[in-house]
């Protein structure tokens, strides 16, 4: 069974565009025992995302509603929209004996760190260079080009977070990268 007592829950962080969502769904494809802590947010649906799936899709005021009533773990405005982890989520992930895995930027990621109850192990995903960054957020064809210049211009921002984390991945190749992280989750449980 487990080599800890509790359940862990993972952080997966990164810049945007270095492969955090990637990871977290190759985690829960791979691991039977992980779970995916899908965030609320404000921002609209990309081509082929799913409410309840990709992202809750809230309006600004449902979510400001959430806030109020202290409904999120964490919660951060990246790029005008607004995110959050909701504590119901967790609640609904804990209750089925799963390990939950947390894609959030280093704004939740601190606020989640506050929160002892959660057995943390945060994992931050760097690219391998600015300019593998700007060709993969163009390729992904997700954003339009101002939302592609806004990700980039945080860039030199979200990096320097990456000393907040217990641990490091360079997402050079995908396949390497998650064989490193797989590695590290076998140890854990």
């Amino acid at each position: 069974m487990l080599k800890n007592e509790r359940k862990v829950s993972i952080i997966l962080s990164s810049p945007s565009g270095a492969g955090k969502t990637t990871l977290a769904k190759k985690i829960k494809e791979n691991f039977s025992s992980f779970e995916i802590s899908i965030s609320h947010t404000t921002r609209t649906k990309r081509p082929g995302e799913k409410n309840g799936i990709d992202y809750f899709f809230i309006t600004k005021k449902e979510f400001l509603e959430k806030i109020e009533k202290k409904e999120f773990y964490e919660h951060a405005n990246i790029f005008g929209n607004l995110y959050g982890s909701s504590k119901n989520t967790v609640k609904n992930i804990q209750e089925q004996d799963k390990f939950i895995v947390f894609d959030i930027d280093w704004q939740g990621a601190r606020q989640l760190t506050k929160n002892k109850d959660l057995n943390l192990i945060k994992i931050f995903i760097l690219p391998p260079s600015k300019s593998e960054l700007i060709k993969r957020l163009n390729l992904r064809k997700k954003d339009k080009e101002k939302s592609i210049k806004e990700r980039i211009s945080f860039y030199e921002k979200d990096i320097t977070h990456w000393k907040e984390y217990d641990y490091i991945f360079l997402n050079n190749d995908l396949e390497v990268c998650f064989s490193q992280i797989r590695k590290l989750l076998n140890s854990i449980i």
